[in-house]
């Protein structure tokens, strides 16, 4: 299942496997739940659009929901950065990627990012010129040092943007926290491990600590050891990702979500 998945994404091509998802790639990769990530019955890819409320037990699509939570109530600079932040999360996995010397792999995930979340919701990114992302995603035979530059270029690029707004750090990271716990309940399925969830959710989770540390200056000068805890948390919910591609056992959702909520705790104090 691993090897198809990776398959799908890297021989079909970004539009393509959009277009298989729909007949039951990704969209159908939790039983049929009614549109994945990138089904437009449940929410518009990874964007975190409104959907309707799933019926009680309904699986994959919780996960959904909590996507589309994470982005409740948010208007103006905060949902902008999150939107940001949310793309980032593709970049920062692919970087990971890159280490690991698969920059092939690096380049899908930044396509994944873009289609998923980029392209469903491209007026609420503020004034991001999306190029930069775009060349990161755009040609999977580069070197590791091509795409490591490339993914500089976009996260920089991300970033310029990012901290122009007015943002609670904090929030933006609890917010990650959710969209990295929402995904990850795709992730351990009763018969098979799905490693693009994975990836999505580990991207989501560095996120996460990357919106803690850019905020890091103001954020301890408000509460020092608050500041500090919440970042050892991260460090701890992060480290439940042992490597950028999905081992045969993962943790358990209930370990991510015990984590998630320890992360939560911790910056509670800074929210």
């Amino acid at each position: 299942m691993i090897s198809w998945k990776f398959k799908l994404w890297r021989s079909a091509g970004a539009a393509a496997a959009l277009s298989l998802a729909a007949c039951g790639g990704e969209a159908g990769e939790s039983g049929g739940h009614g549109g994945g990530e990138t089904g437009e019955s449940a929410v518009q890819g990874e964007a975190g659009e409104a959907a309707p409320a799933p019926p009680a037990n309904s699986g994959g699509e919780q996960g959904e929901m909590g996507i589309a939570g994470a982005y409740s109530g948010l208007s103006g600079d905060a949902r902008t950065a999150l939107r940001l932040q949310h793309l980032k999360g593709f970049v920062l996995v692919a970087e990971m990627q890159t280490d690991a010397n698969a920059p092939a792999e690096a380049a899908v995930l930044v396509q994944q990012g873009l289609l998923e979340v980029y392209d469903a919701a491209a007026n609420e990114f503020g004034a991001l010129d999306a190029a930069a992302v775009r060349a990161a995603g755009a040609n999977a035979a580069v070197s590791k040092a091509d795409m490591a530059h490339r993914l500089a270029g976009a996260a920089t690029a991300i970033d310029a943007v990012r901290n122009r707004l007015e943002v609670n750090h904090a929030e933006l990271a609890v917010r990650m926290v959710d969209i990295s716990s929402g995904l990850y309940q795709h992730v351990v399925q009763p018969d098979f491990v799905d490693p693009i969830e994975y990836q999505h959710s580990l991207g989501a989770a560095l996120s996460a600590r990357d919106a803690l540390v850019s905020g890091e200056s103001e954020l301890r000068r408000t509460n020092r050891s608050a500041y500090d805890e919440a970042l050892s948390e991260l460090d701890r919910l992060v480290a439940l990702w042992p490597s950028a591609a999905a081992p045969e056992r993962p943790a358990s959702y209930q370990q991510v979500l015990a984590q998630a909520s320890r992360v939560r705790l911790a910056l509670s104090p800074l929210l």
